[in-house]
């Protein structure tokens, strides 16, 4: 998913001008193999993986029949809107540099509750906005989570990107628009 790349990016963009650094240090992936072990591209890096998706459901979002280029109009299928939620590993050897990342990493979410253009130009075609929030968490719920992924806990703490928007634009129909009107009516 572009939403997922494009934060992993602007992520590192901050952490290697904060720290002045020319490595990345943000990775889009598991926390842990399949065969149970740590990715070696996870060493010394924040990981961001994917750990739940939820359909927003709400019905304002569910407009069938939406206006095209051309001033007809497209009978195309609901908008499909997503939120994603992130789990985010600060994963260094040195315990202190791992929370120093994680610190850094929710100034970053603190700084840009919401990614779009306003202020990120490079923001992916196709994304109006990426919205980021915590997701609270407590400590059974955490336990739960690292136990199901078979994981021993890192520093990390889980955000809710809101709305992440699908939608296909094959249309089912079309219906012209009305151009003109006429009022003379017929006496019966």
């Amino acid at each position: 998913m572009q939403s997922l790349q494009f934060t992993t990016k602007v992520l590192d963009q901050y952490i290697k001008n904060m720290y002045q650094l020319d490595e990345s240090k943000v990775v889009l992936n598991n926390v842990i193999d399949n065969n149970g072990s740590i990715p070696t591209k996870n060493e010394n890096k924040v990981v961001i993986s994917l750990i739940n998706i939820e359909q927003e459901t709400l019905q304002p979002f569910y407009v069938r029949n939406q206006k095209l280029a051309n001033d007809n109009y497209g009978d195309l299928n609901p908008t499909q809107r997503f939120n994603l939620n992130l789990l985010i590993t600060s994963n260094f050897d040195d315990y202190n540099e791992s929370l120093k990342f994680l610190n850094t990493v929710i100034q970053f979410f603190q700084t840009y509750v919401v990614l779009d253009a306003t202020n990120f130009s490079n923001i992916p075609q196709g994304l109006n906005k990426l919205e980021f929030e915590i997701e609270k968490l407590n400590y059974n719920q955490m336990h739960n989570l690292w136990t199901a992924m078979g994981a021993k806990y890192q520093p990390s703490i889980v955000y809710k990107t809101r709305l992440i928007t699908i939608q296909s634009f094959d249309n089912e129909s079309f219906t012209t628009s009305i151009n003109e009107t006429n009022n003379n009516l017929q006496e019966l």
